[in-house]
């Protein structure tokens, strides 16, 4: 080792149910694909587990949005297999970007229902071994409605199917998403003890629970088995009980702070700084040095003054500067051909050298050290240049591990917590372990990728031990080798992102991925009635190992080992019936468990109780268009692991409509074709913006970027995931304020502008009448970025802004993301785009010649293709 001064995410599961009459045991997890596919057409097969925000205004909104992934054992378990295929972009259990959400599109609190007794004390009734609670017990939920229902759970539909044949239908399905989410305003209530939970099958009490007021009793609403409390449920009557939190609100955090802080108490503005360490590529070219420099000197200037921050770069070697030197660029340098040997760690970790040090301290030598980057200087194309980006991961997980490392003062303290790696790339690790060659005509390339792709992921497994993740975030033209790369981030349950150059939005996402308050050791456990059984898990997680699981009696939870904590990801879960449902309510128990960011253990339970009903019409009036749609497009993306794929989950969509109306919807009189149910009118036409757009669509120019938009898609929450399927469009007006229209065509309006939100790309788009008239095309162009920025404020990634004028060759950029509706005729364009009414007959002549016609079907033109008439807009 030499010194040197320098001048320069997801998985799938799916889970058989078990057979009606027979005690199922936790069955052993299957790995297997969601949707088998025949020769006869798309089949919609039973859900699976799977790893990898702003509802809008035109769509009815959900519950409440949510993120999580649980299958039950005992009850038909799970299969938990990974997401095959390059990952997408991920992240909520973890800090997550909460996207901006308009009033149209809050979501609806599910309905309480309201009946019921008052309490008594009298002993319960038994009768052939189970407890028979009468009118001597209290059901807390029974007369009010909770103050908030939990935010973190979205069901597909709010109320559930008695009869097992209708409720199974897999092209609709019923599920829901699930997400850890983040301090709440108002959080979720926080209680300093032990949670009561039932004996026989580990479920939480909750304001569902029956209760035996007298004696302190209360009923399991999974199992119905009756629970002692200690005496803290014992209560004079029904209103005390409604002061224990538990008992009175769907979301409840048990907080423990153990002997890991003793005396400490979470404060929800502040948190335990982790320490972060930048891995930068070296081998870059003067043009993108310049914009890297600048994201760089901005991010080290955002940083809290206590982050611990650490700096390595990498090109043939590895470089680890050290803190400790203030007047000059210093780095300790090691080989970067081969995994660092103990020796050159131990000599390195153990010498004089400060690898990590706090921004108050540090401050001025980070800027140093990026001043002193300088570009490229061999003669060699970028693909071909020699990245040990392997080895300089490997390194910056042993000096986050200690044991030096940070000054401050003179002070040397060893660094802990939740640990985040950034690696910075601008091009594929080539040199060293983990890396593949710099052609693909090598001869041993094939083999040669499997053994990197093999040896990534095992980096990122080390990594998720140690408690460290690894974002990796790519910028620049030339290709970083997705598949490659992907397993690392995955593994550790970072990202991977993908940027056109080391600019704005880079800089942006480097700032959020540091700013991410990620917890650790998280585990989900997921219980319902014994009627029903989570069926397919999709997101950031894996099966857990049963020694992992606390030990209850019958306990059938699903455990899903969580690979990051983050508010930004989400779990979708698939869920069918066992048999016919007998009876009123089926209930659900969500049971987040990670330490926290002030390195608390928190237990974060969320209980949600659903009516079961027989009528159809009443059980689609209840659906969640958006829900429902996020969930069909998780569980399509799951099985499009490339671009033939793609191609064959479209088929897909197509099957599902057909489907979906030949058992909901009915037949018109006198025709062939059939009316899609009246109470879905929503669901159609955000499929067909996932059939058409990024996700699944011709849209992008190469597979690396759908894989990674992919493995982004399945991992995220509710509002990032829908913004993904279906663009959000707000179109200017006079005064600066913005209208929400459809994603139409019919937006190109020439006196207009337009912001359309893409979840990963926001466009801005300025009509040329506009733009000619002085002054207001620059003001509207303006307020449409402010808009644009307003809405992704938090959004994790950042989405690209660009905007283009009509008539320019990147306003192709725009029009492929509408539904080109100028193809239907003046009746139907009215009914679904109103707007048009408010134009005079010569503005509306003039939009008509401004479209030049290509092949894609419209909307309607699809759904006829179809022999299913649209519905009809709501």
């Amino acid at each position: 080792m030499a010194k040197r001064p320098e001048s320069s995410v997801g998985y799938s599961v799916t889970i058989p149910p078990p057979q009606q009459g027979t005690q199922s045991p936790r069955p052993d997890t299957v790995f297997s694909p969601p949707f088998p596919s025949s020769s006869a057409g798309p089949i919609f097969p039973p859900p699976i587990v799977q790893p990898n925000q702003i509802p809008s205004p035109s769509i009815k909104t959900p519950n409440l949005p949510s993120p999580a992934n649980g299958v039950r054992t005992g009850s038909p378990a799970p299969h938990l297999s990974t997401p095959p295929g390059p990952p997408v972009f991920s992240s909520p259990l973890q800090p997550a970007a909460v996207p901006f959400r308009t009033s149209p599109a809050t979501p609806q609190p599910i309905a309480y229902s309201s009946a019921s007794s008052l309490p008594t004390s009298s002993p319960p009734q038994f009768s052939n071994g189970s407890v028979e609670l009468h009118h001597q017990i209290s059901d807390v939920a029974e007369d009010w409605t909770p103050a908030a229902e939990s935010p973190n759970v979205l069901f597909s539909a709010h109320k559930v199917l008695k009869q097992k044949k209708l409720a199974n239908i897999p092209s609709l399905g019923f599920g829901a998403l699930v997400s850890s989410g983040r301090e709440m305003s108002p959080g979720p209530q926080m209680i300093q003890r032990d949670p009561h939970r039932c004996h026989n099958c580990g479920a939480y009490a909750n304001l569902y629970c029956n209760i035996l007021p007298g004696s302190g009793q209360w009923q399991c609403v999974i199992c119905r088995n009756l629970n002692g409390s200690e005496g803290d449920y014992i209560a004079s009557n029904k209103e005390e009980l409604r002061n224990v939190p538990e008992l009175s609100l769907p979301s409840v955090d048990y907080v423990q702070t153990g002997n890991k802080r003793p005396g400490f108490f979470p404060v929800s503005d502040s948190r335990v700084s982790a320490p972060v360490v930048l891995v930068i590529d070296e081998c870059l070219d003067e043009p993108h040095l310049q914009h890297f420099q600048s994201s760089l000197h901005a991010f080290v200037d955002s940083l809290p003054p206590t982050t611990r921050l650490g700096i390595v770069t990498y090109g043939s070697t590895v470089s680890v500067y050290d803190f400790s030197e203030e007047s000059i660029a210093s780095a300790d340098v090691l080989p970067g051909n081969k995994s660092p040997d103990q020796e050159s760690l131990k000599a390195l970790i153990y010498g004089t050298g400060i690898y990590l040090s706090p921004m108050h301290a540090s401050l001025p030598v980070a800027h140093s050290i990026f001043s002193s980057m300088r570009p490229y200087k061999l003669d060699i194309p970028e693909a071909s240049r020699d990245r040990c980006l392997g080895t300089a991961v490997e390194v910056a997980l042993a000096i986050i591990q200690g044991p030096s490392a940070e000054m401050s003062q003179g002070v040397v303290k060893r660094p802990g917590g939740n640990s985040r790696i950034i690696v910075c790339a601008g091009g594929p690790n080539t040199c060293g372990p983990g890396s593949v060659p710099h052609s693909f005509s090598h001869p041993n390339y094939a083999q040669m990728e499997k053994i990197a792709l093999k040896w990534m992921e095992t980096l990122g497994r080390e990594a998720f031990r140690k408690n460290t993740v690894i974002d990796i975030l790519c910028a620049g033209t030339c290709p970083v080798r997705v598949p490659v790369l992907q397993p690392l981030a995955k593994a550790s349950g970072g990202v991977l992102i993908l940027h056109d150059d080391f600019g704005e939005a880079f800089g942006v996402n480097l700032q959020r991925a540091s700013g991410r308050a990620a917890g650790s050791h998280g585990l989900l456990e997921v219980r319902c009635s014994d009627d029903i059984f989570v069926s397919q898990v999709i997101g950031p997680g894996e099966e857990a190992h049963v020694d992992s699981n606390e030990v209850f009696k019958n306990d059938d939870a699903l455990v899903i080992q969580m690979l990051s904590i983050e508010e930004t990801q989400s779990f979708a879960l698939s869920v069918e019936t066992k048999r016919d449902i007998k009876r009123d309510f089926v209930y659900f128990q969500f049971a987040f468990k990670f330490s926290d960011v002030y390195q608390s253990d928190i237990t974060r339970v969320i209980s949600v109780r659903l009516p079961t009903v027989d009528s159809v019409s009443s059980y689609l009036q209840s659906v969640q268009d958006e829900v429902a749609a996020v969930l069909i497009a998780k569980r399509t993306l799951l099985r499009a692991k490339n671009a033939n794929d793609a191609l064959d989950m479209r088929a897909t969509v197509d099957e599902r409509i057909k489907d979906i109306t030949s058992k909901f919807g009915s037949q018109m009189p006198k025709s062939k074709l059939y009316q899609f149910p009246r109470e879905l009118s929503l669901l159609p036409e955000v499929l067909f913006h996932l059939r058409r757009g990024p996700l699944l669509g011709s849209i992008l120019g190469h597979e690396d970027e759908r894989s990674v938009l992919r493995n982004l898609f399945l991992n995220a929450a509710f509002d990032l995931s829908l913004r993904m399927v279906a663009p959000r469009c707000l179109m200017h007006r006079q005064g600066g304020t913005f209208e929400e229209l459809p994603a139409y065509d019919l937006t190109m309006q020439s006196d207009a502008a337009v912001v359309l939100d893409h979840g990963t790309d926001v466009f801005i788009w300025l009509g040329a009448e506009l733009d000619s008239q002085e002054g207001k095309g620059a003001a509207a162009l303006a307020a449409c970025r402010t808009l644009a920025e307003e809405l992704t404020e938090m959004r994790f990634p950042a989405p690209r802004i660009l905007a283009f004028k009509e008539g320019s060759s990147q306003a192709r950029y725009f029009v492929s993301r509408l539904i080109p509706a100028h193809k239907d005729p003046p009746y139907e364009q009215e009914a679904r785009f109103p707007q048009l009414r408010t134009l005079t007959a010569e503005q509306r002549t003039k939009l008509k010649s401004s479209f030049l016609y290509f092949d894609d079907p419209s909307f309607c033109e699809w759904m006829r293709s179809l022999k299913v008439l649209p519905p009809e807009p709501s």
